[in-house]
């Protein structure tokens, strides 16, 4: 059949008229990350269920970008997604889902997988843009109970929704969902679509409500707080004297004491003694502690803290950290664990953070030129803080004044090795501490490596394993380190994670907690490290335990270092510690590294870091004995700060993680 010329070409007109308009249509969000415009999501409709998103963000070279394609049936379910692109380590991603004929079938990292699917559920993609949040909220507003099930199994909740009035006079929903992440996930919406989602540093905010981003978040930071003042009011047990009887008492030479009775008023410890020796008498809460061991509180030497972990420090026998660069408003945080309207440790370390500028820097705070980094520096010491770190995109000529500027002042100095430098030309310049056991590794490489990139990981993890220990390019570094007194801040277990990890396999840095966590927060587990194949495989194995025998070489001769993690509080640390002795450093050396040592380090020996009469009772009580097997660390019963006892299982339940089995 032929058509008339002047219908074709209003075929055509039409067709390309309809393209026109769903571009038009499309809406764009701004991803702003640590207050940096980072990246952009966009979404539009292609049919009456069918949508089409791209999201992409950038991190110091790392961050996603995917492109993701979703069908919703009529009750607003997805019955077919694909996301492809990259993940945030820039691994390939190719991800689907569909349902046909009561059938969903899922291909993802793990294979093909099919099962019964009879709907009411929502699929919840491994990798992705926001959308998903978008329609769990819409559904979640839709259902009587604010519960969604989700596929192939979980649950998530909206457990308040808060209409908030901004500026400029409109008017949005805040929703409260749990279920999903170990914080609440926080949704802005409107006339039911999303406008804004922030997640601490991450920002999805829709371009008509950008101007309005740091309001919404000054709303939002109030909301999280009252939740988390609750949380502490529910969960803190306050306590006046307290006996913990027939206990083992780790002692800070690194022995067990066994079968003592400790005493504890309010913050202080009173007395240690044999079981029995001394009367228990008046209102005393009696603690049995047969066959448990009392510890002091650890210390994690390398955090970012956030009001929304702090529960979790605490929940693994973390009670004091360094926070190792944070913005500068952290004092507000520290007075918040500090008088417990937060749960959280206690902060003993301030550390201000300086990068340079560049594609890589770190958004935290970012100088253009070398007087603004040492105006930095001094507004850092105004504020307190004991020590600088700087980061990968400080000018290598920038170094030595910098330094200079802080010892003048009588900070530390300590980070990254800047690109085109190496350790030993930091050290040379003023450095007094090393952050991340791949800057160590990259000294012997060159001095060439841009580290500001992911060159910093994927060159130690190619080479790493050649390294020779008995080489004088080796012995005499370590002579440096012991001659300048500098400290090594490994984070051993973070790389364990970035080297050993295989997509689609738990980790082996969570292989024993894994199945503690919410279903959805667990997926993180199976992401996999830098992207590997091949002999690749076999080489990053290999230079990860080259890692480890330089970190037990560097404790044999008498190098400082100290635990730290970088990363999920608690659980991390724990791993931080076995691996310390997988390297071959003494079980109650390593704890006493976590405990008297890192006290001694961070200047507060005086009241914490060890178990004896008039220091402070910050007490852990452990169902174990970690002096005979590391992972007993795990085990931790309750913790014991600030005259308060949080139980862990109360503790580590808030967040929808399982206590220990």
């Amino acid at each position: 059949m032929k058509y008339p010329v002047g219908i074709i070409v209003l075929a055509v007109s039409l067709l390309f008229s309809c393209k026109d308009v769903k571009e038009q249509d499309k809406t764009v969000y701004d991803v702003v990350f640590r207050e940096s415009l980072a990246g952009t999501y966009e979404k539009w409709q292609t049919s009456d269920h069918g949508y089409k998103y791209y999201y992409t963000y950038t991190d110091r070279g790392r961050g996603p970008e995917y492109n993701e394609e979703i069908s919703l049936s009529d009750e607003n379910f997805i019955t077919a997604q694909t996301v492809k692109g990259i993940n945030y380590s820039k691994v390939a991603i190719d991800e689907s889902f569909l349902v046909a004929d009561g059938t969903a079938t899922i291909n993802n990292m793990f294979g093909t997988s099919k099962d019964d699917f009879e709907g009411g559920q929502l699929y919840f993609r491994f990798d992705g843009s926001p959308a998903v949040y978008e329609i769990l909220a819409q559904l979640a507003l839709k259902s009587e109970t604010g519960k969604v099930a989700l596929y192939p199994t979980g649950e998530a909740e909206l457990t308040k929704k808060t209409p908030l009035e901004l500026s400029n006079g409109d008017t949005l929903d805040l929703l409260i969902m749990k279920g999903l992440d170990l914080s609440p996930t926080y949704i802005w919406m409107q006339g039911g679509q999303m406008v804004c989602k922030i997640a601490g540093n991450l920002h999805i905010v829709r371009k008509d409500f950008s101007d309005l981003r740091l309001e919404m978040k000054k709303m939002q930071d109030s909301i999280e707080d009252q939740g988390l003042a609750e949380v502490a009011k529910d969960l803190t047990h306050a306590m006046d004297r307290v006996v913990v009887k027939n206990v083992n008492v780790f002692t800070k030479e690194g022995s067990l004491l066994p079968n003592q009775d400790v005493f504890v008023d309010g913050e202080t410890i009173e007395a240690i003694v044999p079981t029995g020796q001394k009367t228990i008498s008046g209102d005393v809460q009696v603690v049995d502690g047969t066959d448990k061991t009392l510890m002091p509180g650890m210390f994690d030497m390398h955090t970012h803290n956030s009001k929304f972990r702090g529960a979790l420090y605490l929940a693994g026998g973390v009670t004091s950290v360094r926070d190792l660069a944070n913005n500068k408003q952290l004092y507000r945080l520290r007075d918040q664990f500090e008088n417990n309207e937060i749960i959280g440790p206690h902060i003993v370390t301030f550390c201000g953070i300086i990068d340079g500028p560049g594609p890589f820097a770190n958004q935290r705070n970012v100088v253009e030129t070398l007087e603004e980094g040492l105006a930095e520096i001094e507004d850092y010491k105004r504020l307190g803080y004991q020590q600088i770190k700087l980061y990968s995109s400080i000018k290598p000529e920038w170094v030595a004044p910098l330094t200079e500027k802080a010892h003048s002042l009588g900070m530390r100095v300590s980070g990254h090795i800047p690109a085109f430098m190496n350790a030993t030309q930091a050290i040379e310049q003023g450095y007094n501490e090393i952050q991340h056991i791949n800057m160590l590794f990259l000294n012997f490489l060159s001095d060439t490596i841009d580290t500001r990139t992911p060159l910093r990981f994927t060159m130690p993890a190619q080479y790493g394993a050649d390294l020779d220990l008995k080489s004088r390019e080796y012995t005499d570094f370590i002579d440096l380190l012991l001659e300048k007194d500098i400290l090594v801040d490994p984070t051993a277990a973070i790389f364990e994670n970035k080297f050993l990890a295989q997509l689609g396999e738990v980790s082996p840095t969570y292989g024993m907690v894994e199945d503690r966590f919410p279903v959805i927060y667990q997926r993180s587990f199976y992401a996999g490290g830098l992207p590997q194949e091949g002999e690749q495989i076999a080489r990053y194995r290999a230079s990860y335990d080259k890692m480890l025998d330089v970190i037990s070489d560097l404790y044999h001769k008498g190098v400082d270092i100290v635990p730290g993690t970088d990363g999920l509080p608690g659980f991390l640390y724990h791993r931080e510690l076995e691996l310390y002795v997988k390297a071959g450093i003494p079980i109650n050396e390593v704890l006493k590294l976590a405990t008297i040592k890192s006290a001694e380090i961070t200047g507060v020996s005086d009241s914490y870091g060890s178990i004896e009469p008039g220091k402070k009772a910050d007490l852990i009580f452990i169902d174990g004995n970690p002096l005979e097997d590391i992972s007993d660390i795990r085990r931790v019963e309750w913790t014991m700060k600030g005259g308060n006892l949080y139980y862990a299982k109360e503790l580590y339940n808030s967040v929808g993680i399982d206590h220990f089995k």
